[in-house]
């Protein structure tokens, strides 16, 4: 079984040896460098990796990786997408292996994001860039998908326990080019439901209330928008954008429609505590945070926030029972929130507090 990992870069040093080191297992590795200034490119031969260099120009990602994925070798069996910035937990060849079958065409595995300033991981889903060398295409200027283009075929997924593939970004890499593509790529394909949706996402981010509130609710009534998970989330930014202009009758109203359509997700119900949090309603922030951690089991999708997961809901009943003159309740949901954030001297300090007030009662 032939196993070819390919990728594209621009500057990138930093990351290659890294990178490299976990990409051993592979049986050769292709990299398109679009025009790297520094020595990303000597490093990667240095490091036995096949490099070509190409501009692309007008630059989108998905012209990008279908070049570099048309550099790889006809007779290779199966493709393994990464960035430079990205790290296979050791072993990753054998779980391939041993998952893949002669019908596979494309398989899932686990997907760490982010990281917790204290190590811990923040965002995790499951990814599927592992497929077999033929019968793929890549999609859409940024946030790039791979199409199956062979109609006559079936596409065969299946889930490859035992991959596990890390994410460490450059956090001095700009997202300016995002913006311009994601309108490019509504503009190329706009009944493409997913892309009006991380559309909407990104003016959340620029702080582009309305523009936010218009594209999302664009989104929510386009009938391909039927995964409650993604329409939830429209809601919840439009409920943050509706909260960040003043408005958080409204807010609250899109952070329960939320919670209507997606029941299952902790995240709405998370964000509804926290604004209620800001407004020191207690009673509030203790009721949506228990709702939010009866749910136990934690979504392989990337609509899975870190917050909801980690820390946050502990650490907001805390302040919620010690505001509501509870300390022993307070001290146990602080001690908890420690405990998902060890090395958070913030929470060390609210737990040393509340065993002080404990101890005056």
């Amino acid at each position: 079984m032939k196993i070819v990992v390919y990728a594209i870069c621009k500057n990138e040093s930093a990351f290659v040896n890294r990178w490299m080191d976990s990409m051993s297992e592979a049986d050769s590795v292709l990299v398109l460098d679009t025009g790297s200034s520094d020595d990303t490119v000597a490093l990667l031969k240095q490091r036995g990796a096949q490099v070509h260099r190409q501009i692309i120009d007008p630059w989108r990602f998905d012209a990008a990786r279908n070049r570099a994925l048309e550099l790889v070798a006809q007779d290779a069996d199966i493709c393994v997408c990464t960035d430079l910035d990205e790290v296979f937990a050791p072993g990753w060849r054998k779980a391939l292996e041993q998952a893949w079958t002669p019908e596979t065409t494309r398989g899932s595995y686990r997907y760490t994001w982010s990281f917790t300033d204290q190590g811990a991981e923040g965002v995790v889903f499951w990814i599927d860039k592992i497929h077999a060398r033929h019968g793929y295409r890549w999609t859409h200027p940024v946030h790039e998908v791979l199409q199956w283009t062979n109609p006559g075929m079936p596409e065969v997924r299946l889930e490859i326990p035992g991959i596990q593939l890390n994410h460490y970004p450059d956090a001095s890499k700009s997202r300016a080019q995002y913006l311009p593509l994601l309108e490019l790529s509504v503009r190329e394909d706009p009944d493409d439901d997913r892309n009006v949706h991380y559309l909407g996402r990104e003016y959340l981010y620029l702080g582009r209330w309305d523009d936010c509130i218009a594209m999302l609710k664009r989104h929510l009534a386009m009938p391909s928008a039927a995964w409650p998970d993604e329409r939830a989330a429209s809601m919840r930014y439009i409920a943050k954008s509706h909260w960040m202009k003043g408005d958080r009758l409204l807010a609250r109203s899109w952070y329960l429609t939320a919670i209507v359509e997606a029941p299952h997700l902790r995240e709405p119900y998370m964000d509804l505590a926290l604004m209620l949090y800001h407004d020191a309603q207690w009673d509030g922030v203790l009721y949506f945070t228990g709702c939010a951690l009866a749910i136990e089991n934690r979504p392989r999708s990337y609509i899975c926030e870190a917050d909801a997961w980690g820390s946050l809901p502990h650490d907001l009943r805390a302040i919620a029972y010690y505001h509501t003159d509870r300390p022993a309740l307070a001290l146990s949901e602080a001690e908890k929130a420690l405990q998902k954030e060890p090395g958070n001297e913030r929470l060390t300090q609210n737990v040393r507090f509340l065993k002080e007030k404990c101890s005056e009662k």
